[in-house]
C-alpha cells in the first residue's frame, strides 16, 4: 500500500496499480479512495507543457519543502510519505489563495485550461520566498500559455515577491510534518508489483532476488513508457526512500553524488565546482522535471542524447555499481555498449557517481531547437588541459547526439595530446571527429549539420579559453 496526504488527509492506495500516474489517479479515480479532482489538467501528457502541475509536499530539517512535479509522469509511488497538493486544495474557505488572488488582479487567466498548473508553480515559489523575476521565469518554465500571453502572468508573479507565506499550509506545518512522519514509517514498504526500500541494503538484497525489475527514481523517462508507449510496468522499485541514493559527499579530491540524487539538489553543489555544468542544469527540462529527475536515471537511461553523460565523460567520471554485496567502480565511458545497452549485469544497480576535483578547464555546449526545457541536437563537453608552453597534456572531448551513445572522440583527444593547440592542430582534430562519428540525421538535424556543428564547437572552445572573440554568424 501507498500512503500520503492528500492536503490534509491522509490516503492509503491498496488497489490501483503502481504504474498508474498521478494525473489519472486524481482525474479517473478508479477506486474510491478519494473524490475526482479534474483541477489539474491532461495536456501533452509528457511533462512538457506543465498542465497537469501539482505539488508535492515532504518535511527536511522539520520544515515543509514544497516542489513542483508533472502529475502527468510521475507515478503513485513517488508520493509515498508526502503530501500531495492539487489546485482545488489553495483556497481558504472562501477566500482565495493570495497566489490565485495574484493572478485574477493582473487579468493573468484567458481560456483558463494553463491556469491551474501555473497556480501550483507559483504557490511552490510563493512558499521558496523568491526574490527576483529571473525565478519567477524559472519557476515557470515548464508552463506552457497558449493564449493569455505571459506580460500578465509574470506581473502577478511580481506581485508575490517579497511576500512571506502566511496560508494554511505554514499555520498547519507542524500536524503536516507529524502525520508525514507516521505515514513514513520503518516499515519496507510493498505490494504484488511495487516496493519501496528504506536502506540500500534492502535495496541491493531485493535486486538480487528479483533482477527483472524496474527502478524508480524521478520517473521523468520511465513516465513516458507509461503514458506514450502504454507499456505496464509489473514490478516497480522506487528509489525516493533511500536515503544513502541521495547523499552528497565531498572530499579535497572528489565529488560523490547519489544516484537518485536530483538535478535540483545537485545543482547547487555542481554550479560551486563546475560553474558550466551547472548552467547546463539549468537548461535540462523545466523545474517540474529537474525537481524530480536524477543523475543516476540520466546515466541508467544510456539515452545517446541524455545531457549529463557528455558532461560527466569529459571530466573523467566514475560510477559506483552494486550487485547484492559487492561493488565496484567502472569508468562512466566503459559504461555505455551500444545504443540502449550498458554494462549493468542482473540485479546490479547505479549506486554512487564519483567526479575527480581539481584544475579543469570545462566547457558545455548545447544546441537545441529552444534554449530551454528541450532535448539536445547535439551537446559538447569540453575539457582540455596545457602546459605553461601552450601544449597539450590532457584532452577529454565528449559528445551526446552524435552516436548511439554518450561518446568520447578519442581520435581527436590523440590528436590533440601533445601538441600547441594552435589553428593547425585543430584543423587535425576537426577531421579527426569527422572521421570517427556518423551521426543519424532527424528531424532535429541532419548528418552533416551535427558533423559541422561538432566540429564548429571545437573550435569555439579553443578561442575561448584563449580569450579570443567567436563570430556568431546568423542568416537573414
Amino acid at each position: 500500500m501507498i500512503r500520503f496526504l492528500l492536503n490534509d488527509e491522509p490516503v492509503t492506495v491498496r488497489d490501483t496499480p503502481a504504474d498508474t500516474t498521478i494525473l489519472d489517479y486524481l482525474r479517473k479515480n478508479v477506486t474510491s479512495e478519494i473524490e475526482r479532482r479534474t483541477g489539474t489538467k491532461e495536456g501533452c501528457c509528457s511533462g512538457d507543457c506543465g498542465a497537469c502541475t501539482v505539488v508535492v509536499g515532504e518535511h527536511e530539517q522539520d520544515r515543509m519543502k514544497y516542489r513542483t512535479m508533472n502529475g502527468c509522469i510521475t507515478l503513485l509511488p513517488s508520493l509515498h510519505g508526502k503530501q500531495l497538493i492539487t489546485v482545488e486544495d489553495l483556497a481558504d474557505g472562501d477566500e482565495l489563495h493570495p497566489v490565485q488572488e495574484a493572478l485574477v488582479a493582473h487579468h493573468a487567466s484567458q481560456c483558463g485550461y494553463c491556469t491551474p498548473g501555473i497556480v501550483m508553480s507559483l504557490f511552490a515559489l510563493h512558499h521558496e520566498s523568491p526574490d527576483s523575476q529571473v525565478d519567477a521565469m524559472e519557476a515557470l518554465g515548464g508552463n506552457l500559455c497558449r493564449c493569455t500571453g505571459y506580460r500578465p502572468i509574470m506581473e502577478a508573479a511580481k506581485s508575490l515577491q517579497g511576500q512571506k507565506p502566511d496560508d494554511q499550509f505554514v499555520t498547519r506545518e507542524k500536524t503536516t510534518i507529524s502525520i508525514l512522519k507516521d505515514l513514513s514509517n520503518n516499515d519496507t514498504v510493498g505490494s504484488d508489483d511495487f516496493i519501496i526500500p528504506k536502506s540500500e541494503d534492502e535495496l541491493a538484497g531485493y535486486l538480487e532476488k528479483n533482477p527483472q525489475s524496474r527502478l524508480l527514481a524521478g520517473g521523468t523517462d520511465l513516465g513516458l513508457e507509461v503514458t506514450q508507449l502504454l507499456k505496464r510496468m509489473p514490478q516497480l522499485v522506487y528509489l525516493g526512500n533511500v536515503p544513502e541514493l541521495q547523499q552528497i559527499d565531498v572530499t579535497d579530491h572528489e565529488l560523490t553524488i547519489g544516484a537518485a540524487a536530483t538535478y535540483r539538489q545537485i545543482e547547487p553543489v555542481l554550479s560551486y565546482y563546475f560553474s558550466e555544468f551547472g548552467d547546463m542544469l539549468e537548461r535540462l527540462g523545466s523545474q517540474q522535471i529537474r525537481n524530480h529527475g536524477t543523475l543516476g536515471g540520466n546515466i541508467g537511461n544510456a539515452s545517446p542524447i541524455g545531457d549529463t553523460p557528455p558532461v560527466l565523460l569529459a571530466l573523467d567520471a566514475c560510477i559506483e555499481l552494486r550487485k547484492g554485496k559487492s561493488i565496484r567502480v567502472l569508468p562512466l565511458a566503459q559504461f555505455f555498449l551500444d545504443y540502449k545497452k550498458t554494462a549493468l549485469q542482473p540485479g546490479e544497480y547505479i549506486s554512487k557517481v564519483r567526479i575527480p576535483l581539481g584544475q579543469n578547464t570545462l566547457k558545455v555546449y548545447k544546441l537545441s531547437k529552444r534554449y530551454g526545457d528541450d532535448i539536445s541536437t547535439i551537446l559538447a563537453a569540453i575539457n582540455i588541459q596545457v602546459d605553461s608552453h601552450g601544449v597539450v597534456v590532457q584532452a577529454r572531448v565528449a559528445f551526446g547526439g552524435m552516436a548511439a551513445i554518450p561518446k568520447r572522440a578519442t581520435n581527436c583527444e590523440n590528436v590533440l595530446v601533445g601538441e600547441p593547440l594552435n589553428s593547425a592542430a585543430l584543423d587535425r582534430a576537426k577531421t579527426a571527429i569527422q572521421s570517427e562519428f556518423n551521426p543519424l540525421s532527424d528531424v532535429r538535424a541532419s548528418s552533416d549539420y551535427r558533423l559541422q556543428a561538432a566540429c564548429n564547437l571545437l573550435e569555439r572552445y579553443v578561442l575561448e579559453t584563449r580569450g579570443e572573440p567567436v563570430r556568431i554568424l546568423t542568416h537573414a
